[in-house]
C-alpha cells in the first residue's frame, strides 16, 4: 500500500461494518464507516475518500445503486461491491471490484490494495 489511503466501509448490519472495520484498520487503512446510504453519501462527498467498499445488500437499496451515485460524483474513486453471493451482482457496470464474502479477509486486503495501485496509477497527476 501507498501512502494511508481511505476506505469508506458501508454495511447495514452493524458487526460486520465494525469487524470489516478493525480488519481494515489493522492493515493500516484509515476507515470512515457509514451504516446507511445517506451517511454513506454524506461522508463520501466531504471527505477524501480512496476506496469505498460497500455491502451489496442495504436496508431499502443495493451496492450497485449506491456505486452510481457516487460514480456521477466522483467517478475516479474505485467502488468495490462485497457480497455473499457467489457471482457479481446486476449493476456491476457502476463499481470497480466484485468481492465474496466467503474469500478469506486476506485475499480481500490484496484485492482492495491491487485496486488503489491501479488506481493511483490511474489518476492524472499535478
Amino acid at each position: 500500500m501507498i501512502g494511508k489511503a481511505t476506505l469508506l466501509c458501508v454495511d447495514d448490519n452493524e458487526q460486520a461494518l465494525q469487524i470489516r472495520k478493525l480488519v481494515f484498520e489493522s492493515a493500516g487503512y484509515r476507515v470512515l464507516a457509514a451504516n446507511d446510504c445517506a451517511t454513506a453519501m454524506q461522508l463520501f462527498s466531504l471527505s477524501a475518500v480512496d476506496l469505498v467498499i460497500c455491502d451489496q445488500f442495504l436496508q431499502g437499496s443495493t451496492g450497485t445503486e449506491l456505486a452510481a451515485a457516487m460514480k456521477k460524483l466522483k467517478p475516479e474513486v474505485p467502488i468495490a461491491i462485497i457480497s455473499g453471493l457467489v457471482d457479481a451482482p446486476e449493476g456491476m457496470e457502476h463499481a470497480d471490484l466484485f468481492i465474496c464474502k466467503g474469500e478469506a479477509p486476506v485475499v480481500w486486503l490484496k484485492k482492495l490494495s491491487d485496486l488503489l495501485q491501479q488506481s493511483r496509477r490511474q489518476a492524472p497527476q499535478p
